[in-house]
């Protein structure tokens, strides 16, 4: 079993900045893919980042160049540097990892981006 657990949302102005961590515990051994994804109510939850074990990131296209994944492999800790948040960013955002076919989700936490 792995754990995640997300903070860092919050509140803040267009044009601002948010960190998201999801730190994660448990068996963490095999896990093959960690991204955050995002969701608003009434649509579907969308991948806004992930990041593969061996290093490979994608992005959405809405996010490119705004927000940045990484990861600290020795706090078991992958982050989402957000930058020039806009309105429409706001969503929960949910931590995610596959451990080779099992899926793992967050609690989720909110970032609400005003305008």
């Amino acid at each position: 079993q792995v754990q995640l657990v997300e903070s860092g949302g919050g509140l803040v102005q267009a044009g601002g900045s948010l960190r998201l961590s999801c730190a994660a515990s448990g068996i963490i051994s095999s896990i093959n893919f960690t991204g955050w994804y995002r969701q608003v109510p009434g649509k579907q939850r969308e991948l806004v980042a992930g990041i593969t074990s061996d290093g490979n990131i994608n992005y959405a296209a809405s996010v490119q160049g705004r927000f940045t994944i990484s990861r600290d492999s020795a706090k078991n800790t992958v982050y989402l540097q957000m930058n020039s948040l806009k309105p429409e960013d706001t969503a929960v955002y949910y931590c995610y990892a596959r451990q080779l076919i099992k899926n793992y989700w967050g609690q989720g936490t909110q970032v609400t981006v005003s305008s």
